[in-house]
């Protein structure tokens, strides 16, 4: 029988959070760094924890070039050959403790990695990504990842519930991607009606994955600097954005002219126009959900970046956080109706 769960679940939008009193003179004190060991590759990992999703508009080579000297990680999509992946590890090899290389389950992806792996002994870690990490073939490759590669670090999701999070960890994880629907370009929620509210999901994820020596992603629905902040205080270890990120220089995709504005195109991986790209087109037995959307052509990343970094520091002052890892120790969410001012727009 169907049943509901009656207890709140909150969103970005729904939540703000509280200032507190704090000894820090200046955001410039902040330190945003922060240093992982992993539970199952024992890998450490030191940097600042945001990162580029691996979507083919915003998992490029040119944005690991342009994070490097932030200390930031991108997950770099599945579509690079493996020449490619040795052409960029020989020319840069200072950004290989920050990337990741991607996959899907497919057995091409399988062979894909493993190929670009052998070819590249620099890469250290295994972004593996899917819609629905619920699926036991996804736990069953899982495994078979962590048996093909003992030492690497293990990113897989995505998923909303704690349960899974410990079982995709049991199973080999090391870090697990926390996010149905969220994204900007994601339409899952409008296709399925399946989804959870990022803020209560990453707070239960995270409470799972500490619980057994884990870390999490949250993966989606950061429209703003704030919204950043906030999955960091809901627990996250990692926030990894998309649509932040999308429109400049090092995204991917062409840049085109609209009614004399520059524009580039975004678009969901499972978006007609991605598989249209990668696939041939979308397979008769599912349906698109991703949109594609034109955005204003936003330069270089680096402005982005800086402000993003700027405002999580930010909030770490206003609450007294002097390490980013302390955030969530000094986070009190309070629950409004509304966020901003739209007097003078967005």
């Amino acid at each position: 029988m169907p049943r509901i769960d009656n207890d709140i679940k909150l969103d970005f939008k729904d939540v703000l959070l509280r200032p507190k009193r704090s000894t820090l003179k200046s955001r410039s004190q902040v330190n945003l760094r922060r240093t992982i060991t992993f539970r199952n590759s024992k890998q450490s990992y030191d940097g600042v924890p945001v990162i580029a999703a691996n979507m083919d508009t915003t998992g490029t080579f040119e944005m690991a070039k342009a994070f490097q000297p932030h200390g930031m990680f991108v997950t770099i999509h599945k579509h690079y050959t493996a020449e490619e992946w040795v052409d960029f590890a020989a020319n840069n090899p200072e950004c290989m403790d920050h990337v990741a290389i991607s996959s899907g389950t497919s057995d091409t992806d399988f062979t894909k990695i493993s190929e670009a792996i052998e070819k590249v002994p620099l890469i250290k870690y295994i972004c593996l990504d899917v819609a629905n990490g619920y699926s036991e073939y996804f736990v069953d490759y899982l495994k078979k990842v962590r048996k093909s590669f003992p030492n690497h670090t293990i990113f897989a999701g995505n998923v909303v519930t704690g349960e899974m999070v410990e079982e995709l960890l049991l199973s080999g994880a090391d870090v697990i991607k926390v996010g149905i629907g969220p994204g900007s370009v994601c339409t899952t929620r409008k296709k399925t009606g399946v989804g959870y509210p990022q803020v209560s999901a990453v707070i239960e994820c995270a409470d799972a994955a500490h619980g057994l020596g884990g870390h999490i992603i949250s993966d989606g629905g950061c429209t703003c600097p704030g919204d950043v902040s906030k999955a960091f205080g809901a627990g996250a270890d990692f926030v990894m954005i998309g649509g932040l990120f999308a429109g400049h220089d090092q995204s991917g995709g062409e840049l085109i002219e609209r009614d004399g504005k520059k524009m580039k195109l975004f678009y969901g991986m499972s978006s007609t126009t991605a598989m249209e790209k990668h696939a041939g087109g979308v397979a008769e037995y599912r349906a698109s959900e991703g949109k594609t959307v034109e955005i204003p052509y936003k330069g270089d990343v680096n402005g982005t970046i800086k402000d993003i970094l700027g405002g999580i520091r930010s909030t770490c002052t206003y609450v007294g956080a002097s390490k980013l890892k302390e955030l969530s120790r000094r986070t009190t969410f309070i629950r409004v109706t509304q966020q901003l001012n739209n007097m003078f727009g967005q």
